[in-house]
């Protein structure tokens, strides 16, 4: 696969409360994902440098948005997240390359700035133990 930038993602959604995959792509103006591995630390005192085994995987993703209210935009996706625990479907794609995991968010940050822009901000994390695994 070429090298390619951030422009052009061709998915970006995420379940409402209600279970419906809702495309946030117009409201989101950025993102960062991770896909962590835990480690444990396995030296034993006959070693001269640190070794390690791979443990549980994880994923978390941290979503930036302009607020917008409008029916199934970034508001109506994320404004349950205080009263539900229900896993929602986090998808992403671009360059045909696909991730899709099931996550709880956690939080549902709206900021009034000083000069008047009105922002929102969703972390959320993995829910159901699968491997985060790109297709």
């Amino acid at each position: 696969m070429a090298k390619i930038n951030g422009l052009g993602w061709t998915t970006l959604s995420v379940d409402d409360s209600g279970g419906t995959p809702r495309d946030i792509r117009n409201d989101t103006t950025n993102f960062d994902f991770a896909m962590p591995r835990a480690v444990q630390d396995v030296t034993g005192v006959d070693k001269s440098a640190i070794e390690r085994l791979l443990n549980l995987a994880d994923f978390s993703i941290n979503l930036n948005a302009v607020f917008n209210a409008a029916a199934n935009a970034f508001h109506a996706v994320f404004k349950t997240v205080p009263s539900t625990s229900v896993a929602r479907t986090v998808s992403l794609a671009i360059a045909s390359q696909t991730l899709a995991n099931e996550c709880l968010p956690t939080d549902y940050q709206v900021t009034r700035a000083a000069t008047g822009e009105l922002t929102c901000a969703v972390p959320l994390v993995l829910a159901d133990g699968t491997v985060p695994t790109w297709s």
